[in-house]
């Protein structure tokens, strides 16, 4: 049975019970060392990204949140930046990934590990703000690259088209 957060009062202010612990001096436990934690550690260093061989940017994936979170930072060749936050949720067996970036453009996603690729899933608005399905996946490539597809569907997942195709090579 999956654990339910659970909330505390501490100090008048209703904080999860980790947070209250912590504040009370006491170490939270940690709980990220499972497997299923580490499936998406091959994205983990600093990159050069590539789309049909021309330069798209740099990207940096950190370990943050004892292990917990997979944290990148990308600067796109003109000039775009963004941030996204990675997590394996295990109470719902799935990955979770937020995007941001300096346009002020978010994306939420979820999805599985299998087979040496993690394929996120979620909606985007597309043409008049219509949701519009979003396909990511991350191939673990056995020469250490990455490639990283994000495909979107207009037609609700009928068809799909490639809306970025980068090739990861670590920075040396």
């Amino acid at each position: 049975m999956p654990r339910v957060p659970r909330w505390v009062v501490f100090a008048g202010v209703a904080v999860l019970a980790p947070l209250a612990v912590e504040a009370q001096g006491a170490t939270p436990p940690t709980g990220c060392t499972a497997a299923e934690h580490r499936q998406f550690d091959f994205w983990l260093g600093r990159w050069d990204v590539t789309v049909s061989g021309q330069a798209a940017g740099t990207n940096e994936i950190t370990l943050e949140e004892d292990g917990c979170v997979l944290h990148e930072h990308w600067v796109g060749s003109k000039g775009g930046t963004g941030q996204s936050f990675n997590w394996y949720d295990r109470a719902a067996g799935r990955w979770h990934q937020v995007w941001v970036d300096n346009q002020g453009t978010g994306l939420q996603l979820a999805g599985t590990y299998a087979d040496g690729r993690l394929t996120l899933t979620g909606t985007a608005p597309g043409p008049g703000g219509v949701p519009q399905p979003q396909r990511l996946t991350f191939f673990k490539n056995p020469d250490g690259t990455v490639r990283q597809l994000w495909e979107s569907s207009a037609d609700g997942g009928a068809t799909w088209q490639a809306v970025f195709d980068g090739l990861y090579r670590r920075k040396s």
